[in-house]
């Protein structure tokens, strides 16, 4: 392995558990692409772009539970303020979600 990290530097990185609450087409994206808004409880509500719309449908999104970074800094995509990154693993050119095998409280950190 190339770039290794040390366990502080893994530390820095805040995964949150949230639900999809908003699903929205997003025409502007280079890449098809979905406009997510996600409940992290106390965190609130935050945005985010997602290029996840050949393995999923907006209705299949919509109460959803994710895992996502909540301390990246603010990404302007097209019109657009993103403001996490949601996770998922790429099989082949699609993604997969990543997320808890069983509903936990939107906010929870993952560790």
């Amino acid at each position: 392995m190339e770039n290794t990290i040390t366990f502080d530097d893994f530390t820095k990185v805040d995964l949150r558990v949230g639900t999809i609450i908003e699903v929205n087409d997003f025409p502007e994206a280079r890449q098809p692409a979905y406009q997510l808004s996600i409940d992290f409880g106390d965190l609130g509500v935050k945005k985010s772009s997602a290029q996840i719309t050949t393995l999923y449908k907006k209705s299949d999104l919509l109460n959803k539970q994710i895992i996502a970074v909540v301390n990246f800094p603010k990404k302007q995509i097209a019109k657009f303020m993103s403001k996490c990154l949601v996770l998922g693993a790429v099989k082949d050119n699609d993604v997969v979600l990543l997320n808890p095998a069983v509903k936990v409280k939107n906010g929870t950190p993952v560790n």
